[in-house]
């Protein structure tokens, strides 16, 4: 039987057979009450949001929405809880964003009984907490994630670097005010291959309009 001091928790896994097997674990301490189960990202925010568990053990592997995006959710629907992920997930890069996302604890579904009660019990005082197993990459894990991505061509100093020579020759044309029709001439091709191409280019570019194409070689000093 639980006691007053029951540690409430929120079990949240999509697996109905894993789900109800670790509620059935979790019931053999007298200091857990499982207040309620979810199936999904969607309804953990309700049940969160009704229940205000203290802890809530989240799996990422999610229908829909992952449990890492549906950190913010969960911790607005319940902000004194504490999220402890419980997953099979041994991704550097999942570590990492789940406890940047506000997760207290990451700890793999490989774990035994008695190490998953202790982990809910830190993660209840506050405490973070990861698997052993996973320890040895929290290093590599938050370089992953506040590291900056190498830079694209689309990033790069130069706008048009993206862009092929011909796709290049013909953004020269745009930001001379020249039409469709005049650079087809210039170039003796079809007007609507140029159509294509001026596609292709504002895609790469992420712009709009010509308007826009223009004004990005104005403000790089792409000579025309």
């Amino acid at each position: 039987m639980n006691t007053a001091a029951s540690i409430r928790l929120l079990v949240v896994d999509d697996h109905t057979l894993f789900r109800r097997g670790l509620i059935a674990l979790l019931g053999q301490y007298a200091d857990f009450e499982v207040a309620g189960e979810a199936a999904d990202a969607g309804e953990a925010q309700r049940r969160a949001l009704a229940l205000q568990p203290q802890v809530i053990l989240l799996d990422n592997h999610l229908p829909g929405v992952t449990g890492i995006a549906a950190l913010p959710a969960l911790r607005e629907a319940a902000p004194a809880a504490h999220i402890l992920m419980l997953t099979v997930s041994e991704d550097e890069q999942d570590l990492g964003n789940a406890l940047k996302g506000g997760a207290r604890g990451y700890v793999l579904k490989t774990a035994e009984g008695d190490e998953l009660a202790d982990a809910i019990r830190r993660t209840a005082r506050g405490e973070s907490v990861v698997s052993r197993d996973m320890t040895g990459k929290l290093v590599n894990a938050f370089r992953a994630v506040s590291e900056p991505a190498p830079a694209t061509p689309e990033a790069s100093a130069d706008p048009i670097a993206v862009l092929s020579p011909r796709e290049q020759e013909i953004l020269r044309f745009i930001a001379q005010g020249a039409s469709n029709k005049v650079i087809a001439r210039a170039l003796d091709i079809a007007e609507t291959t140029v159509k294509i191409h001026v596609q292709h280019i504002l895609r790469k570019l992420n712009l709009s309009s010509r308007v826009q194409a223009a004004v990005v070689l104005a403000e790089r000093n792409v000579a025309v």
